[in-house]
C-alpha cells in the first residue's frame, strides 16, 4: 500500500460523473488498498476514487478512524446508489481533502439506504444514519462530480470565495500529497 496524490477540487477530474466500475483486477484492488492507505495518512474518513484521479465509481469510508463510537468496519462501496432517504434533514460540519482548510454546515437526510458491490462483486444493501450517511452521501456527491460547498446556500458560498481562490491557486499546505487544477503536484509540508 502506498499514499497516492488527492487531486485538488478544481481539478477537472473532480467534476465530472465517474464510470461505473465493471471489473475487479489487480489493479483494483491496489487502488482501493492505496485509496485506504491515503485516507488514514489524510486524516480522513471517506474518499471517492475521482479524488485520487481515478474516474470510477468506487469510493471508500471508515469513520471509526474519527469516531470511537462507531464499531464498524471500514466499508468499500463500487458503484454505490442511494435508493432511498429520510426526510428527516440535519445539519453537520463537512470538510474534504481536495478542499484543504475549508469546513462549513450542510444539510443532508440522516438517513439512507444504499446498494453497492463489494471485492467480490456481490451486491450489498446497507442502512446508514447520522456520520455515516453523511460521509457516504459526501463521496456519492463525488462520484457525480459534485462538491460540498455547492450544497451550500448562495451567502455561505459567498463567504468560503476568497478561501476558494486560494486553494485553486495552490495557497495552502497539507500532510499529504496533492494534485493541484494544472497538474503540479504539491508536496506536503514537512
Amino acid at each position: 500500500m502506498s499514499v497516492i496524490p488527492v487531486y485538488n477540487c478544481f481539478h477537472p477530474v473532480l467534476k465530472k460523473k465517474t464510470e461505473p466500475v465493471t471489473e475487479i483486477d489487480d489493479s483494483l484492488v491496489k487502488l482501493v488498498n492505496d485509496m485506504f492507505e491515503t485516507m488514514h495518512k489524510a486524516e480522513g474518513i471517506g474518499l471517492a476514487a475521482n479524488q485520487v484521479g481515478v474516474s470510477k465509481s468506487l469510493l471508500v469510508v471508515d469513520i471509526g478512524f474519527f469516531n470511537e463510537k462507531y464499531t464498524g468496519p471500514p466499508i468499500l462501496m463500487i458503484n454505490p446508489v442511494i435508493t432511498d432517504f429520510s426526510d428527516e434533514i440535519y445539519e453537520y460540519e463537512e470538510g474534504c481533502l481536495s478542499i484543504p482548510n475549508v469546513r462549513d454546515i450542510v444539510e443532508r437526510p440522516k438517513m439512507i439506504q444504499v446498494s453497492y458491490f463489494d471485492l467480490d462483486m456481490k451486491e450489498k444493501l446497507i442502512e446508514a444514519d447520522n456520520l455515516l450517511s453523511r460521509v457516504v452521501q459526501h463521496e456519492i456527491d463525488h462520484l457525480n462530480g459534485i462538491l460540498f460547498y455547492e450544497r451550500l446556500t448562495p451567502l455561505r458560498k459567498t463567504l468560503l470565495k476568497s478561501k476558494l481562490k486560494k486553494i485553486e491557486k495552490g495557497q495552502y499546505e497539507t500532510d499529504y500529497p496533492m494534485v493541484l487544477p494544472d497538474g503540479t503536484l504539491l508536496q506536503p509540508k514537512k
